[in-house]
């Protein structure tokens, strides 16, 4: 299994908004870009997708940017991979030979799996992993 890099830029930047959702703040796209340190060009495509998706709203002006759709606790990890990749975890496993049948079985299940749980992690979570991560001294 291979996460595609663009979904991986689109958990970062939607991280990146969660923080600062409620508090009326919309960061701009060079802002994002620096934070998250992806190519500020390739983000307008990134967030072009998650917008068609109903994942974030933007607006335009000085006093325009980008701010999450919903709270960091309703926008699943499942949610951005299908804005950004269309699909969870594809599996095209063919049922042929005397072992074909057992493994599309088994990569089904873990097909499956993966969307389950991909469907009950949010950016909550996210921004939750990375507290865990503070050191205090």
């Amino acid at each position: 299994m291979k996460i595609s890099r663009k979904v991986e830029y689109a958990c970062r930047v939607l991280a990146q908004l969660a923080r600062s959702h409620g508090g009326g703040r919309m960061p701009h796209i060079e802002e994002l870009a620096d934070q998250e340190k992806v190519p500020a060009n390739y983000l307008v495509q990134i967030l072009n997708e998650l917008r068609n998706a109903g994942l974030i709203n933007s607006r335009r002006g000085k006093q325009g940017g980008y701010i999450l759709a919903r709270s960091p606790s309703e926008i699943t990890v499942a949610d951005i991979v299908k804005a950004i990749d269309g699909e969870i975890l594809e599996c095209s496993a063919e049922p042929g030979g005397e072992s074909g049948a057992c493994v599309a079985k088994v990569l089904g299940d873990l097909s499956r799996d993966f969307a389950d749980s991909a469907s009950k992690r949010t950016l909550q979570n996210i921004l939750a992993a990375e507290s865990s991560q503070m050191y205090f001294i």
